[in-house]
């Protein structure tokens, strides 16, 4: 009980949320690194997915892709490239791709891939291009599936990015793991907590991104009207 009472008086001082190693900034670390990784994420896996959804090639190779990256221990792969590079801001950004690619190249190619056929044929014979097709047709309808593979990446790099602190960076993880090093665990309470706090922040806003880009609801239209 008193690790929980101990927890609870840490995050209510004052004192301990600014300053250069405050909540305030590990937060602001943290919430860094896990867009860093998840931008380039996206970079990597959406034009593949997109591209694999269109043309229904190569998905048998971009399951086996994915499903290769998540048996991937991302402990052992930070402290593989730390062996081989050094310490720096790489090694873990490199660790959190493994988690972030996953689910953003299977939500863009699953969003990519299920849009209705007809629907698909009626634009070809409409007279587009492959290009009009994918980016006016295939990727409005299927913005909701593709967003809900960024809101799993998302997730899953938030909680990953604790890493960050094993290499001695900043973060959230820096409670989690100087309190395991200093035998604090209401600091690794702490951490624990606002790593979940934040994660749980930001899925509440990206489920609301995902309700909001429904296709044939209009909720995006209606508000740009407004």
């Amino acid at each position: 009980m008193n690790l929980f009472l101990d927890a609870w008086h840490f995050l209510t001082d004052g004192a301990n949320w600014s300053g250069p190693t405050g909540i305030e900034t590990r937060i602001a670390q943290h919430l860094w690194y896990s867009v860093l990784a998840v931008g380039l994420s996206a970079l990597i896996a959406l034009p593949i997915g997109l591209v694999v959804g269109h043309t229904h090639r190569g998905s048998a190779v971009i399951v086996g892709f994915a499903n290769a990256m998540r048996a991937l221990p991302t402990l052992g792969l930070l402290t593989f490239v730390v062996l081989l590079l050094g310490l720096g801001l790489f090694p873990p950004i490199l660790a959190l791709l493994t988690v972030g690619i996953p689910p953003l190249l299977a939500g863009a190619y699953a969003g990519i891939a299920t849009v209705d056929p007809a629907v698909v044929d009626a634009s070809r014979a409409m007279g587009m291009t492959e290009r009009q097709v994918l980016f006016r047709v295939e990727l409005p309808n299927a913005l909701p599936v593709l967003l809900t593979g960024l809101r799993a990446a998302t997730l899953q790099v938030v909680a990953t990015a604790t890493i960050a602190a094993y290499v001695n960076l900043g973060g959230l993880g820096r409670y989690i793991f100087d309190g395991i090093g200093l035998y604090k665990y209401d600091r690794v309470l702490v951490g624990a907590i606002l790593v979940a706090a934040l994660a749980l922040a930001l899925d509440g806003v990206l489920a609301f991104v995902v309700w909001l880009s429904a296709p044939g609801a209009g909720r995006l239209r209606r508000r740009n009207t407004h």
